[in-house]
């Protein structure tokens, strides 16, 4: 499947949700959520650990990008949005290990999971915090031990994807996600914003006027427009 390259990152052009889905179920490896502020972040170690795996459009920024480059039918899709389609396709017949949030987070987003997903075979969970070397091993041999079809990591950015980098060397068979703050949000202690800003692109703007320290994140995407605007950023397809 090709892929397309702006400014260094590998994205794929996918056209749903479904088609995410399936590909990540046949290839595995890691599903990446690939924003402005992702592009403009990256350093060498971040965008080969993208370039590695599954980056998918998750953001105005690089839509725009992908749509100027006549990939018309390419969409964005929330992470927050598609972990909870990957359970509701596989809920009856995978495995899964969730990791992430402070210890009430997480025990919520198990509680609701499993009351939403009646059946849901959840194999292993526990807090985001993992605060030594042997813990962090303790987590990755657990997981290797075992062997869950599907694992989610809301951990933030670039700390979720090194861990589950990690992880994909003991157990690579198996769809990993990324998912920041995705727990916050699926158990009410964050709120997302309405759909009407949603499907017209502008979540950014509702998230700066609920969150004006959000605003040095939010300059990422005004620099990565200029640079689409300025053509810096050499968008061409690749083969994947």
């Amino acid at each position: 499947m090709k892929r397309v390259n702006i400014k260094g990152i590998n994205i794929y052009p996918f056209v749903s949700q479904q088609q995410i889905i399936e590909y990540a179920n046949k290839e595995h490896g890691i599903l990446i959520a690939i924003n402005a502020e992702k592009i403009v972040n990256a350093n060498e170690q971040t965008r080969a650990i993208i370039n590695r795996n599954i980056g998918y459009c998750d953001g105005s920024g690089p839509l725009l990008c992908l749509r100027s480059m006549g990939y018309k039918d390419a969409i964005k899709v929330a992470g927050c949005e598609l972990w909870l389609s990957i359970i509701a396709k596989y809920y009856r017949e995978k495995t899964f290990y969730f990791v992430g949030g402070k210890q009430q987070i997480i025990d919520e987003t198990i509680a609701k999971l499993k009351e939403q997903f009646k059946g849901i075979n959840i194999v292993g969970y526990r807090n985001g915090y993992i605060s030594s070397a042997a813990d962090r091993l303790n987590l990755i041999e657990d997981v290797a031990q075992k062997k869950p079809d599907v694992v989610f990591v809301a951990m933030g950015s670039p700390k979720q994807e090194l861990l589950m980098e990690d992880m994909l060397k003991h157990h690579s068979n198996a769809i990993y996600q990324g998912l920041g703050g995705s727990f916050d949000v699926y158990t009410g202690h964050v709120k997302r914003a309405p759909r009407w800003w949603v499907t017209h692109h502008l979540e950014w703007a509702y998230r700066l006027m609920h969150q004006p320290s959000r605003i040095k994140r939010q300059a990422k995407l005004v620099k990565f427009m200029g640079w689409i605007m300025q053509q810096k950023l050499h968008p061409h397809p690749i083969e994947g």
